[in-house]
């Protein structure tokens, strides 16, 4: 059952050569009190609009079939995951990072190295990873009314994961270091901006100096 779905927009400028991506919103899904229906249709309505790239960490073997599945259940349509793109281009193509960036397969070259779990590279790189929850803890915290903090935790999960795409996109040259600084730049000023009504955020940021012994950029 799906019960959050907490996501991060950035909008992407490219050169031909190199890009830079540029920090809009951070939040989840629909209200609170939404059921999960209205989440998956809510989803998958903005999805169509947005057209994005996707970025996740284990999103093409957990997430997204868990959303086709439950979509599949309620009567809602993915259109435009399932037709954009061509036979080689698309959502659907395990290569395609451009459409679908699964952090997971790419960091493994697609399973000929380890796979590794988000805390892991967290770890390695000085960033947060997960604290307070983690997905071992959801069902219980749903089970006990804990639907904000379920929220919370999704997106500070989120912030992990495009943290670490952004230092991937640094490493492959498609980020100069200059551009990834000032992406993450652009992570501290949200976070500034929204601690105060949103104390997790504020959580993650110190978590955040504490991995990073202070020193956030490259």
């Amino acid at each position: 059952r799906v019960v959050a779905i907490s996501f991060l927009v950035a909008e992407i400028e490219t050169d031909g050569a190199q890009e830079a991506y540029y920090l809009k919103e951070l939040r989840s899904g629909g209200e609170e009190e939404f059921d999960e229906k209205q989440l998956v249709s809510g989803f998958f309505k903005y999805f169509d609009s947005l057209k994005p790239r996707l970025v996740s960490f284990n999103g093409r073997g957990f997430d997204l079939p868990v959303l086709k599945y439950r979509a599949m259940v309620h009567g809602v349509q993915a259109r435009y995951l399932h037709q954009a793109g061509d036979k080689w281009n698309s959502y659907k193509s395990r290569y395609s990072t451009d459409w679908h960036c699964d952090l997971m397969e790419v960091l493994s070259d697609y399973g000929a190295s380890a796979r590794v779990k988000l805390n892991e590279v967290c770890a390695a790189l000085g960033l947060p990873g997960k604290f307070g929850m983690d997905g071992s803890k959801v069902a219980e915290t749903y089970d006990a009314g804990g639907i904000k903090e379920i929220r919370d935790y999704c997106e500070t999960d989120v912030l992990n994961t495009y943290l670490i795409y952004l230092r991937h996109q640094h490493l492959t040259g498609g980020l100069s270091t200059e551009s990834h600084n000032r992406a993450v730049a652009d992570v501290i000023a949200l976070i500034e901006a929204g601690k105060d009504a949103r104390p997790h955020l504020g959580k993650f940021l110190d978590a955040w100096g504490g991995a990073a012994n202070g020193d956030f950029m490259l």
